[in-house]
């Protein structure tokens, strides 16, 4: 059974970090998957936050987020990150893991708060 499980959400002041991760199960070749995070603020879509190939070799970030997040992945822990600095309250969200296999299927995680106030 597929899982993507986030955490590492909560709440921050403007300016401040935090680092979300995704833990992935049940893939059969977690380095065959490219990874995404996405967020969904109240009232809006869901939007691309950034992306990163299979390898790890290639990454992709939203024009409001590049600069300040770093996608990373660990294909020997089945893991990804999102390292996020200098926080906006704009970047309050719920943030989601998704995984993308090479067929174009996607799979999702349940998703984590993120709060920027002070």
């Amino acid at each position: 059974q597929v899982q993507l499980v986030e955490s590492g959400g909560g709440l921050v002041q403007p300016g401040g970090s935090l680092r979300l991760s995704c833990a992935a199960s049940g893939f059969t070749f977690f380095s065959n998957y490219a990874m995404s995070w996405y967020r969904q603020a109240p009232g809006k879509g869901r939007e691309l936050v950034a992306r990163i190939a299979n390898t790890g070799g290639s990454t992709n970030y939203a024009d409001s987020v590049k600069g300040r997040f770093t996608i990373s992945r660990d294909n020997a822990k089945n893991t990804v990150s999102l390292q996020m600095n200098s926080l906006k309250p704009e970047d309050t969200a719920v943030y989601y893991c998704s995984a993308r296999s090479p067929r174009r299927l996607d799979y999702w995680g349940q998703g984590t708060q993120v709060t920027v106030s002070s």
